[in-house]
């Protein structure tokens, strides 16, 4: 029996009221819990050391942030007042709204804003290029605070607004001062939900209750801005990895959310008469076949270039999508496919699956014969899926092939490691990035080339980053679009990752539940339950 159809005739147990009992029948369930079933589990829960979605949307809820973006894609204040800008463009003068709470009952203050934005500043791509322009980040007032900039940075309000992690989230300055690569261990916000800390259980559940001093904006939700009014009293967050589990669960109305059913189980889902399936972000999301350029073999250009030919997408996709050919499509290139940065630059060679001709390009390389460390999270269906075809890809070309099956927050852990494969490092890892984290370079840590500044994988690549360089300092749309085509070929050229394709997903609901909404992260405020 293949996987499709053991996930389809386990999942179907749970329509026909067989499938193991996981929690409390749903009519025993107070309309004011909701509880939900994340895309993984929350391993640990530091937003600014690391960037896993599923941290970063645990943190939506108990963190709050200075701007939002909204489905436009446009910052908004959210713990702002109001901003003034000199006419030089150098200083930026803030103030917070009035009545900010953190959970322990202490005010927000300014200091706290700056300790938060430090922190911040020292892990995030957009922080980093602020920083390094920086002439002082200091408290005015307990509700104002001034950044003094040696030279005008734009898009400051997108850098503290943007929805991909690290998200600027503002915390206790106590928290705050915690060293930027070293985890926090206390996790008190100023967000719309607190963090029951008591009844996390890593692997099992995660636990937020509504916070009741938060006080919302007074304007409708968009995204991360707006009024995050909260429906419902408390969120539970169950862990089930299994699809199979999962499905049959959401059908027994054991759980009322599921972020990220798997593509084979939707037809069954559909059948049910009390669950909503719809896609989850019209944006989409980008495979990524992320390789260490730091040590053997990917260390070498050319053995990157291999891979980038000798891959085949369609490969990837299938196995994350079955056979709906609307839920994907080939990407030669790094950014999302229908919006005004995208690009196909220098990509004619991507994905084609030629195994000769990566081969040949292989040798020519001398790869030497050394083990590729796969780190693969198991618990993970497009992590996974990804990672049996490309132990496939690499032992079809001749590489040795030394896969690391493990969890995805084992693998959050290890990728942040230098260390050489042998001794606890890796070689590559699969991951994937949500279409609204690569509309352009502002926003996509993944694409930047700047070393030790770079993301898991520490690409040094010059060309892309003088093409990032342009971009930011383009004056018009044209020129912003020559810039990325000249990111995207250099990207390509220099293996910055490889991008497995593009693909849409699904989120699953009951039909008691309203307010799910589209979008990059499940947001939960606006989401009421019958």
């Amino acid at each position: 029996m293949d996987r499709r159809t053991f996930l389809k005739g386990s999942a179907a147990l749970g329509a026909a009221g067989m499938a193991p009992q996981f929690a409390a029948p749903a009519l025993a369930q107070p309309s004011k819990v909701l509880r939900f079933v994340p895309q993984a589990n929350l391993a640990n829960f530091d937003p600014i050391w690391g960037t896993q979605y599923v941290v970063r949307n645990a943190a939506a809820l108990v963190w709050d942030m200075l701007y939002g973006v909204d489905a436009q894609l446009k910052p908004q204040r959210q713990m702002v007042e109001s901003e003034e800008v000199s006419a030089d463009g150098l200083t930026w003068t803030f103030r917070l709204r009035p009545g900010l709470k953190f959970h322990d009952g202490e005010p927000v203050l300014s200091k706290d804003v700056v300790a938060s934005l430090t922190r911040w500043s020292a892990r995030d791509p957009m922080g980093i290029m602020i920083r390094a322009i920086q002439a002082e980040l200091a408290p005015v007032d307990d509700r104002t605070f001034r950044w003094q900039l040696k030279k005008p940075f734009p898009k400051l309000l997108l850098a503290l607004g943007k929805n991909n992690a690290p998200c600027a989230f503002i915390m206790p300055e106590r928290i705050a001062k915690t060293d930027p690569f070293t985890q926090i261990t206390e996790y008190v916000g100023s967000g719309p939900m607190k963090f029951a800390r008591a009844e996390w259980v890593p692997g099992a559940r995660a636990v937020f209750e509504k916070f009741a001093d938060y006080k919302p904006r007074d304007e409708p939700s968009s995204w991360l801005a707006g009024g995050k009014r909260m429906l419902v009293d408390r969120v539970e967050w169950i862990i089930m990895p299994d699809p199979a589990t999962a499905s049959a669960a959401l059908q027994n109305g054991e759980v009322d959310w599921w972020e990220n059913p798997i593509p084979d189980l939707v037809p069954l889902l559909r059948k049910n008469a009390n669950i909503n399936v719809d896609i989850a972000d019209p944006l989409g999301n980008i495979g990524s076949f992320r390789m260490n350029h730091l040590h053997p073999p990917f260390d070498n250009p050319k053995i990157r270039q291999a891979v980038l030919m000798g891959m085949n997408q369609e490969d990837y996709m299938r196995s994350l999508i079955g056979d709906d050919d609307k839920l994907w499509k080939p990407l030669p290139g790094f950014f999302t496919p229908g919006t005004p940065l995208y690009s196909e630059a220098g990509g004619q060679n991507i994905g084609k699956g030629d195994i000769a001709a990566a081969k040949k390009l292989l040798a020519e390389a001398g790869y030497k014969g050394e083990p590729v460390v796969c780190v693969v999270a198991q618990d993970q269906s497009i992590t996974k899926n990804m990672g049996d075809v490309t132990a496939d890809l690499l032992k079809q070309m001749g590489m040795k092939v030394d896969f690391v099956a493990t969890d995805w927050g084992t693998v959050g852990t290890r990728r942040a490691s230098k260390a050489p494969p042998s001794q606890g490092g890796w070689n590559m890892f699969h991951t994937w990035h949500a279409g609204a984290d690569c509309i352009n370079p502002a926003v996509y840590p993944a694409i930047r080339a700047n070393g030790d500044k770079a993301w898991f994988g520490w690409p040094d690549l010059p060309p892309v980053e003088a093409g990032i360089t342009e971009w930011f300092d383009a004056a018009d749309p044209a020129a912003e679009k020559a810039a990325i085509d000249k990111v995207n070929a250099a990207a390509v050229a220099g293996g910055v990752y490889v991008p497995t394709g593009y693909f849409l997903g699904y989120q699953a609901w009951r039909k008691n539940v309203t307010g799910v909404g589209k979008g990059p992260l499940p947001f939960t405020w606006g989401v009421s339950k019958a």
